[in-house]
């Protein structure tokens, strides 16, 4: 394990009190009544994603592996859910989310195992090739790659990265989803493909790596990267 494993780029929200579980497994895609981590969403009312994250327990409480920009947004977007209930919801700086391409330490990513192993402790030096080595296999997350409020979960490839459940029951946005998911009709994905030049069905770019993310309709991927988990599901 090398000392350079903190992704800065990652903080952790400390859910603790009454019924953690209970209390997310009734808004989030995933079903959190099992083994952690897990990745999952809150969604919109009407299925489309607001923040990506990955679940961990630690003892009875959980933590939220999140976009450290939108952090303290989504600990917002939460609380408002929480109504009466004796929930803490807050930042836990104490801790840092860390990232290994290889070695021992930590579980592999819930999403896809050759993401890496990830595990939470406190920070040290800044990990490199996070992002360059999750785009190469086509794995997107965040809200400038999944927007606010503007891609359906079903076209973010949660199916095919283990982001919803489809027998926990109810959470925010589930009626949508199950929907697409029993009708198979998931018409757009979002995707990383060579540099070009921006369009309107552009989300992301990065120069420096020479890649994009596009949501792209099913029937015109074009040039994008398709990794086998990608084409396994387009091919089914």
């Amino acid at each position: 394990m090398t000392d350079a494993t903190t992704l800065a780029d990652r903080a952790l929200i400390r859910l603790s009190g009454e019924d953690v579980r209970g209390f997310l497994q009734g808004l989030v895609t995933n079903d959190v009544a099992g083994r952690l981590p897990v990745w999952a969403a809150l969604l919109s009312p009407q299925g489309k994603a607001l923040f990506d994250f990955i679940i961990w327990a630690d003892g009875d409480d959980l933590l939220l592996d999140c976009e450290a920009e939108q952090a303290d947004a989504l600990a917002k977007r939460l609380t408002l859910y929480r109504l009466r209930r004796a929930i803490t919801i807050a930042r836990d700086d104490t801790l840092a989310v860390h990232w290994s391409r290889d070695g021992d330490a930590g579980v592999p990513d819930p999403r896809l195992a050759a993401l890496g192993r990830r595990w939470f402790a406190p920070a040290n030096a800044t990990a490199e090739g996070w992002v360059a080595h999750r785009l190469s296999l086509g794995v997107t997350e965040g809200m400038a790659e999944l927007g606010n409020a503007e891609t359906l979960w079903l076209e973010c490839n949660a199916r095919e990265l283990n982001g919803v459940s489809f027998t926990k029951g109810c959470y925010v946005g589930q009626e949508n989803t199950a929907r697409m998911n029993y009708r198979s009709k998931v018409n757009r994905r979002l995707v990383v493909a060579p540099l070009g030049e921006p369009g309107n069905r552009t989300r992301a770019t990065y120069p420096e790596l020479g890649l994009m993310v596009e949501h792209r309709r099913v029937e015109d991927l074009g040039n994008a990267l398709t990794p086998t988990w990608l084409a396994e599901a387009l091919a089914g």
